[in-house]
């Protein structure tokens, strides 16, 4: 039997990991699976006409201001709103999440395991995928509709006033923002588990000073904001490293983590890095997700299953395990680690939408949010080993404002055939445009155009049907989650 530490043996092998695929093979074997999956928390629209015109009205008041996609990098308008409400996110502590993929799965795991612990929980991440109440959870459920339209007349008044007071009004983020940290305190909850919009310096979430600050994998992504490089992004994305706060940082690319390590000893912040104090130490796949087993900051916690696929979602586990264990002071105040049957409770719990959802079977229909190349890369990994697909097909609807060329080159070599289509937002790519991408990629053969999403999904199915019933092959609908939403819809998902 060999002396060497397992988890030493990981940690030697993590210069040479990949980061942006962000995969440790270490100890596991490969079960094929083409299981379905439970229908995911994902609401509808309101059955009540009175509450649905209500949300409307809402809805289309946000849609008069600024979208997500411009704005004016600074905090003064969030932080005039948050005085005028008294602060309301001082209320509870929180734990903030940054990074460039993983944020939204990695959040709903940690609000999981903190509810799992009886804590009441608020949750706040973007984008939706169909409904735009999911964006503020409590306990783990979307807010309703009422409620969500009582939130947004309560602090009405006070977002006119900082609008008439500011050069610029609130951005439609900076509302939902201000919302939800209202909502939290009125509920109120033990803890708020807070999703960057973008960045983090200058982020309307960052009037918040959290205990915990999490890092998920930093890539390249909104380029023209944030930075050209993952050392110039991570600038931006540390400005959530609070003074005194417990940093837990995924596996990060070299500049991204040196610029991070350096922000968190200018504020003298205590950090925890997977792969050297926390990590996954051994993963198997298996029939509806992976059995895991995670190193945490107080221990090994052995015989984890998660019902999600991908080593992705294994890495996003561990550090959601770290940011709980940090939140209970595990490592620090308490050296006893946290209890293991409820931590296993909770993450057989987990489920993230629209993140290799299965959605239907014969032939099999799974979603995919990867909207950015280093995820498309990591969905391609995850397609691969938890399916056993003969002949996969393909739909993209990508956004205008994406590297949609390196997201089609990552999905090239899975995709049997590619059907191109355009999801219903303004700031999707027009079909054709996409189109004459992805001809350079997997040649004119190979691409087929569909600008209506459900004509699209018809012909996908059919592609994937051409060598009969049981023939194993499959449809991955990727390029936006705004995609994926409305697909969820086509098919009946909420």
């Amino acid at each position: 039997m060999s002396d060497t530490d397992p988890f030493d043996e990981i940690i030697d092998a993590e210069t040479d990991r990949d980061p942006d695929l962000a995969v440790i093979e270490a100890g596991s074997r490969t079960l094929r699976t083409q299981g379905g999956a439970a229908p995911a928390d994902v609401p509808g629209r309101p059955r009540d006409p009175e509450v649905d015109k209500a949300l409307r009205a809402v809805e289309a008041d946000l849609a008069t201001r600024w979208g997500e996609t411009k704005l004016e990098p600074s905090v003064s308008r969030i932080a005039a709103l948050m005085d005028l409400l008294g602060e309301p996110q001082r209320a509870y502590p929180s734990i903030h999440i940054t990074g460039t993929n993983g944020k939204t799965s990695t959040a709903r795991m940690i609000e999981t395991l903190l509810g799992a612990f009886d804590l009441r929980t608020g949750r706040y991440t973007s984008p939706h995928v169909q409904s735009i109440t999911e964006r503020i959870t409590l306990d783990g459920s979307p807010i309703s509709a009422e409620r969500f339209v009582e939130t947004y007349d309560d602090i009405k008044a006070y977002v006119e006033m900082v609008d008439a007071q500011q050069e610029f009004r609130l951005s439609f983020f900076e509302v939902l923002t201000g919302m939800a940290y209202a909502a939290f305190a009125d509920a109120p909850v033990d803890v708020a588990v807070v999703e960057v919009g973008m960045g983090g310096s200058w982020d309307a979430t960052n009037v918040i000073d959290a205990d915990v600050a999490v890092v998920t994998p930093i890539d390249l992504d909104h380029t023209d904001r944030l930075g050209e490089t993952p050392g110039e992004i991570a600038v931006e994305k540390g400005g959530v490293i609070k003074q005194d706060a417990t940093v837990i940082l995924a596996q990060q690319p070299v500049d991204a983590a040196q610029v991070l390590l350096k922000k968190a000893v200018e504020v003298d912040a205590t950090v925890a890095r997977e792969g050297l104090e926390f990590g996954v130490v051994s993963r198997q796949v298996a029939v509806g997700g992976q059995m895991l087993t995670l190193r945490g900051l107080g221990g090994e916690y052995e015989e984890i299953f998660l019902p999600l696929h991908g080593g992705y979602q294994a890495h996003n586990a561990a550090v959601a395990l770290a940011a709980v264990e940090a939140f209970f002071g595990v490592g620090t105040q308490r050296p006893e680690p946290l209890d293991i049957d409820t931590v296993r409770k909770a993450f057989a719990a987990v489920t993230s939408p629209g993140r290799l959802e299965v959605v239907r079977s014969s032939p099999t229909v799974v979603l995919d949010a990867a909207h950015n190349p280093a995820g498309a890369r990591a969905t391609a990994e995850a397609v691969g080993e938890a399916f056993d697909f003969s002949r996969l097909i393909g739909v993209v609807g990508a956004s205008a404002d994406k590297n949609v060329r390196g997201l089609l080159e990552a999905f090239e070599p899975i995709f049997a055939e590619v059907v191109i289509t355009e999801n219903s937002s303004h700031r999707a790519m027009n079909a054709d445009e996409l189109a004459s991408i992805a001809v350079e990629i997997f040649g004119d053969d190979r691409v087929q155009v569909e600008p209506r999403l459900d004509d699209a999904l018809e012909a996908a199915i059919t592609l994937a049907e051409e060598d009969g019933e049981f023939s194993g092959g499959g449809v991955l609908v990727t390029g936006s989650v705004i995609t994926v939403g409305e697909t969820r819809l086509l098919l009946g998902r909420g």
